[in-house]
């Protein structure tokens, strides 16, 4: 593959990393961009998207279902396509529930769960970035 190829593919030599790469900073941007000072919890734009009623919701569900769509394309199976759908649908439901909905969303993360079955599958380590 020519350096041409490895731009267009964000500067991974493999469509697959590429897509992979992408997944990752949504997934962090979402569940985990930030780390509240000095502990080791981390949360992302879920918690500040998800404050407004429905909307906020509905909108984190569709980046949610964005990744499972992602997973199928790279060939996740069904049986653990079926248990990222559990944890958007988990996620979604409780997080329509006022405060304990947005204090759930920050601690369950179904994105970084849903991460890591797709790293899983392809045989790649969710530390390794």
């Amino acid at each position: 593959m020519n350096a041409y190829s490895q731009q267009a593919y964000g500067g991974h030599a493999d469509p697959t990393q590429a897509r992979l790469a992408n997944l990752r900073r949504i997934a962090w941007l979402i569940d985990g961009a930030f780390r509240l000072p000095f502990t080791r919890f981390r949360f992302g734009l879920n918690s500040m998207i998800g404050l407004t009623p429905a909307a906020g919701d509905a909108v984190l569900a569709v980046i949610s279902l964005y990744i499972v769509n992602e997973a199928r394309r790279l060939g996740v199976p069904n049986a653990k396509l079926l248990v990222m759908l559990r944890n958007v649908g988990i996620e979604a439901v409780v997080g329509v529930v006022p405060i304990v909905g947005d204090l759930f969303d920050m601690a369950f993360k179904a994105n970084l769960r849903n991460l890591a079955i797709i790293e899983d599958h392809i045989g790649v380590s969710l530390r390794r970035r």
